[in-house]
């Protein structure tokens, strides 16, 4: 039982570390980001690379979803601007999955003695650097501890039941990824969890790759959360979000195999093919929709304005 707790306090390290490391890093460009994303998303490609790049530099897609959500309910971004802006923190999301794949298990500690030494710094810019240092450092002490806790984890009768039932149904493995990440509220955490589970030989590429693909599905709920009571215009981005997943997750479902023989093609170490899937994936679904951003928001309004209350 003491490896199921272990794991569980692992997750709740990795979370913590993602909160910290985006309170460090926002803390260095937060107010820059808002600014910026209220006058360079008039072009759907001009919201594209700064979504891209703001959710790289944030390590998280819910975090610049909430901000667009935010900044819509305040009047600063219309919805279809927000459009470019969705899709591209789908592809600066994947940014993290291929950051867990290098291994800096050594650097751990001396990471955390030079953020906390950081944090003691007067300046704002130093601690928020040190808060970055101790995020960081938590997410590989946690993905260190999935390794470690995966093979004695996968013994257990119900994760027994639960690895077979991933290996045996598609929808199973894709309801998993789904469900994982909506309760955690982070796809880079779920992508961690199989990424671990995948490179201790208890999951295969193609299972990991579909809970990869619900992970997408189950992230868009912090941005409909976010939208509940923030208006009309906050309410579509959150639905534009939704669709844009379940609609490019659909498309790839029959083409796993193929996602999976791409990725190998670029590296036989299966946790990072599974880090690039997530590439793969997010840039052609988000690639394919960039140039139809004003026809895919009008299938959004034509599907929801008349259902959503003024």
């Amino acid at each position: 039982m003491y490896e199921l707790i272990l794991f569980l306090l692992f997750i709740a390290i990795f979370l913590a570390g993602m909160a910290v490391l985006r309170i460090g890093l926002f803390n260095m460009s937060g107010a820059a980001l808002k600014t910026f994303l209220s006058k360079v998303t008039d072009r759907p490609w001009k919201g594209f690379f700064a979504g891209t790049i703001f959710t790289g530099i944030l390590q998280s897609s819910s975090a610049v979803m909430v901000m667009t959500v935010g900044l819509v309910s305040a009047g600063s971004l219309t919805f279809p601007q927000t459009i470019g802006i969705i899709l591209g923190t789908n592809i600066g999301s994947t940014f993290t999955a291929e950051f867990m794949t290098i291994s800096l298990d050594r650097w751990i500690i001396p990471g955390v003695i030079s953020g906390a030494i950081l944090c003691l710094m007067p300046k704002v810019l130093s601690k928020s650097a040190g808060m970055s240092l101790i995020g960081i450092s938590a997410i590989f002490a946690a993905m260190s501890g999935f390794k470690m806790l995966s093979k004695p984890i996968a013994v257990y009768p119900l994760v027994q039941t639960l690895i077979s039932n991933i290996e045996d149904h598609m929808s199973i493995a894709l309801l998993a990824g789904i469900l994982l990440t909506a309760m955690i509220h982070s796809s880079s955490a779920t992508i961690g969890i199989a990424m671990s589970f995948l490179m201790s030989g208890e999951l295969s590429v193609a299972s990991a790759i579909i809970m990869m693909l619900g992970s997408n599905i189950g992230t868009c709920i912090t941005g409909y959360m976010a939208s509940i009571g923030s208006g009309r215009q906050a309410a579509f981005t959150a639905y534009a979000h939704i669709w844009l997943n379940v609609i490019g997750v659909a498309a790839f479902l029959p083409l796993v195999d193929v996602l999976e023989r791409t990725a190998a093609f670029f590296t036989d170490d299966k946790g990072t093919q599974l880090a690039h899937a997530s590439v793969i994936f997010n840039i052609v679904t988000s690639l394919i929709v960039l140039p139809f951003a004003r026809q895919f928001s009008n299938f959004i309004l034509l599907i929801h304005r008349p259902h959503i209350k003024k």
